[in-house]
Formats: C-alpha cells, structure tokens, sequence
C-alpha cells in the first residue's frame, strides 16, 4: 500500500485536472519576463483541518478547486495556524505577528489595535485594490480601535443568493461580490483580495452530508471522537459546507481565466483554525492548528510540487508583501517564503525552517470572571511540546455555572459535542469524552510521527525528558525574546481585554465590551 506521502506526490504531479493548453500555457508565462506586480487571490475557509480535502485522500470531499490550485501549484503539508482560532489567527495573518504580540488582537473577538500595520493596507499604499467578500477579520469589534473599515480592507458583500442548498450556509455570493471587486479595479492596477468562506463554521443542516448521497461508511474515523453514526454524520454534514466554498473558489478562478489575469495571480486556498469539534477548534493539537494549504502563481511558481517545509500563518504578510516587491516591516515576525515557491525544489527545502509556535487565549465566554484557558506550543518536525499555562482550568470551559444545559462552551455547539456529553459514562464512548473534556497537566509532550492525533502524552516518559526540556526552553527563549506577557510576568492582562460577543451567566465579571479591571496592567509595565 503506497504511503500517504507517495500519494500526494503522485496527485499533485499528476495530469488529473491539467488540459495541454493551460499546461503549455503555464510553462509559457514561467519562461517570460514578469513586468508587474502579481494579484493576490487569498481565499480562507471556515473550521477546516488539514485532513479534509481531496488531495489529501479524503473519500467524503470533493474538493476540485483546492486540489486544482496544489495540481498546478504547490501543496503544502505542514502550514499551521498561529492560533486555533478565527479572530486571533485572522489577526496573524494580517500582521505576520504571533497572537501574544498583538495586544487585544490576540484573543478571541475582541478589538484590533490600530497601530498594527496590515498587508492590505501597505499593498493598497504601493497601488493595489483591495477588497474582500464574506468573513474578515472578525469575529471583534474594530470600529473602536479608530479603524475606518475592517483591517481586511473594503467589503464587497452586496450580492445575495436566492435560494440555498441548505440552511447554516451563507447566503453570501462570494463569487458575484468578487466579479464586482473586479470589475471596479482601476485598469491595470494588481489586486489584493481576500475571499472569507463563513463555511463549514458551524451550524450545519443536520442530516445534508446524507441528503447529498454521501455515506457514513466512508467517513475516516478522527482517533480521539467515538465512532458512532450520530458523529460520522456531523462529519458528513461538516463536510458539505466544505464543498460549497471550494464551489465558490472555483468559479472566482474560472473568471480571472476568462480575464486572462489567473496566470499572474498569486492564488493561495487555507482556512483559519481547525474543525469545530471536540480536541480540535481552540485547541494546540494537530487537528486544531494543521491547516490545508495550497498556493499557485503560474507565471512564477513551478507545479505538481509537494513542499514539506514547517509554515506559519505569520508567514503570509511577508511573503505577499515581497512577492508585490515591498519592504517587510520590522514590527513583523513572520519570515517569507517566497523562496520557497519560486524554488523548483520539493520537500524540505529551507532548512532553517526548523520549528513553529502557536498559541491561544481566551475563546468563548466560557468561565467565570470571563477568564481563558493559554496554551504555548512549539512544533518541530518530529514533535510537539505544549505549555498549558493555567492547568488548573477546565480547556473546554467550565462543564457548569454558565446558567445553559451544556457547559463546556469553548467547543461548538453540535451533534457531536451533545452526544459526547450525554454518554460520557458509556464505555465506547468515555476514554473520548476524557480527551476532549477533561483538565490538562502543564506540559504535553507528543511523537508526531507515530502519534499524529495527540493521543499519548510523553512528557513524563524518561526516555523523553530530553527532547521535552530542550523544547521547553527554545519555546520559552523565544517567547521572551518576543514580549510574551505569560513570559514576562503581566500575562494576566490577556484576562483584562473585553469580549464583544455574547457573555454568559458565569459569576464574577461579564459586561460585555468593557475592559476586566481586576486583570488591567498600567501601560507603562507593557514592553
């Protein structure tokens, strides 16, 4: 049975989905001098591991558009989100920043200081036009911060489909909103556009992943979730949601070819944060930080490449921003990768691309005193380290106290999360509720060659101990090195920053948009 590596190898360099035409075409532009500035299509879906398209041999997804653009372009197999959650790693992105480097940005919808420079304004400042359709920087409120408009740039959301497949998707039309964007570009200026999918965020049509024929034998059972119908159906329906913004995608690309403009368009397809159920979303294991990634520029960019390399999502300002021949600023963290793209190499090929961080603060409103649960993790290649910083804490939020029958509120609300909970004691079902549910020691430590669903916990192994303690210290240098507050002795003040979404019934404190004046630090202590 060949190996999931050989398999992406042989798809993605394979003629599935070329024609001769567009093959010759690309060879053609990659042989030709680039005189301008390349477009910049960013399309970003919902709640989506890595796992679920269909280059990376998912039987329940159709994904022809994603796979399409890793066909002709490069398909990344280790990119990672800053943050396994959507403002805060939308915040990332924008910024080429870590979340603990961002201030209020860096939690979970909250507000975005102004003085954080973004990649859509210093592109719009070199000429280009920006725009976005469907989900930006949010959820949080960037009115109050004194910006003019979202941070993604200018909405493009005026049209609206008629007629849905099914309720939970949004009725957005990504692909008209974008022709608009278009077609309102000054002539011969680049664009920088940014397609936000509010898809497969939950909720979904209960039952749609069957109503479309797909079936729940073909559903790969996710190690830490029981294997039960009701599961593999919240799958089935996950992954519809998924299809419908690779539909979208698809027919944007179809209009930058009837364009002419596809081949000088930098076209990169991800999603924010991992899937939303239990052990994934909001949270640093694989499935919550994994992300799909796939990137195509055939004026510029050799195809059928599978590329190995550790990236990070505060790798995207910089790259963009060289790839449009602008200067990176200093106050970004991230390191381009254009070097990787224009390289002809495959697999692992920069070698000082030898680990990543990622990080989270606090979610949903989802314990008392409005408190989050921080994680600090650092993945290498072989391995992931993850600091808990309050373990002492529920990760899922608190099971009680919120005056709602669930508890647990920072996992989505869904079919599986109920069933999960309302057979907890089952024995076919306990061991993954514990995973999912339970308290976390402060140190993880996880073999992510024979262990890539986090499943066995290492750090108190002897035989590991090495490997943890240097991991631990490189996290901890470069967080210091980095102004974390956790690291630095004021990491409370994640605790203090206002929530602009709903606030439960917790006690302690719960207005909502107001600063927590128990967990506030004088400005003058922030470095």
């Amino acid at each position: 049975m060949q190996s999931r590596r050989e398999f992406l190898k042989k798809t993605a360099r394979g003629s599935i989905g070329f024609s001769a035409l567009s093959l010759l075409g690309a060879i053609a532009c990659r042989s030709s001098k680039v005189k301008k500035s390349p477009n910049i299509l960013f399309a970003i879906s919902d709640d989506q591991s890595w796992a679920y398209t269909g280059i990376n041999g998912c039987k329940i997804v159709n994904t022809p558009n994603f796979d399409r653009v890793a066909k002709e372009g490069v398909l990344f197999t280790h990119a990672y989100d800053a943050a396994p959650q959507c403002s805060p790693s939308r915040a990332a992105i924008l910024t080429g920043r870590y979340i603990w480097q961002l201030e209020e940005a860096g939690t979970h919808c909250s507000n975005f200081p102004k003085k954080f420079k973004v990649y859509p304004d210093l592109l719009e400042a070199a000429g280009y036009w920006i725009g976005y359709t469907g989900k930006p920087w949010a959820p949080g409120n960037w009115k109050v911060s004194g910006w003019k408009r979202n941070p993604v740039g200018p909405e493009f959301n005026r049209h609206l489909l008629k007629k849905l497949p099914f309720s939970g998707i949004s009725d957005q039309d990504y692909a008209a909103n974008f022709q608009e964007f278009y077609e309102r570009k000054p002539k011969d200026e680049p664009f920088c556009f940014w397609y936000g999918g509010h898809e497969p965020h939950r909720n979904y049509e209960k039952g749609s992943g069957l109503k479309v024929g797909k079936k729940l034998d073909d559903v790969k059972r996710v190690p830490f979730l029981p294997d039960d119908p009701e599961v593999r159906s919240d799958i089935l329906d996950f992954a519809v949601e998924i299809e419908w913004f690779d539909k979208q995608l698809g027919k944007m690309l179809k209009y930058l070819e009837s364009k002419g403009d596809l081949d000088n368009t930098l076209v990169v397809v991800t999603s924010d944060n991992g899937m939303p159920f239990p052990r994934a979303k909001a949270n640093n294991y694989e499935y919550g930080t994994h992300m799909p990634l796939a990137i195509c520029w055939p004026q510029r960019v050799k195809g059928g490449r599978v590329i190995d390399d550790l990236i990070s999502f505060i790798d995207f300002a910089p790259t963009f921003l060289q790839a449009a021949g602008l200067p990176i600023p200093e106050q970004v963290t991230g390191k381009s990768f254009l070097n990787i793209l224009t390289s002809e190499k495959e697999g692992y090929v920069d070698k000082t691309r030898t680990h990543i961080l990622t990080g989270r603060e606090r979610h949903t409103h989802a314990r008392p005193d409005n408190l989050g649960y921080p994680c600090r993790s650092i993945r290498t290649k072989d391995y992931l380290y993850i600091w808990n910083v309050k373990p002492s804490r529920w990760p899922a939020g608190n099971p009680t106290g919120s005056g709602e029958p669930e508890g647990y509120h920072d996992i989505d609300g869904s079919p599986t999360k109920t069933f999960m909970i309302q057979h907890k004691n089952d024995p076919k079902v306990k061991s993954f509720f514990h995973l999912g549910f339970d308290k976390r020691p402060a140190e993880e430590l996880y073999d992510m060659k024979n262990d890539p669903a986090c499943l066995k916990n290492l750090a108190n192994v002897p035989a590991f101990q090495a490997i943890k303690n240097k991991l631990k210290i490189q996290l901890q240098n470069e967080l210091k090195a980095q102004g974390d507050p956790r690291m630095l002795g004021y990491g409370d003040i994640f605790e203090s920053y206002p929530r602009y979404s709903h606030m439960r019934n917790f006690p302690g404190f719960k207005k909502r948009g107001e600063y927590n004046p128990k967990y506030q630090v004088k400005k003058g202590h922030i470095k």
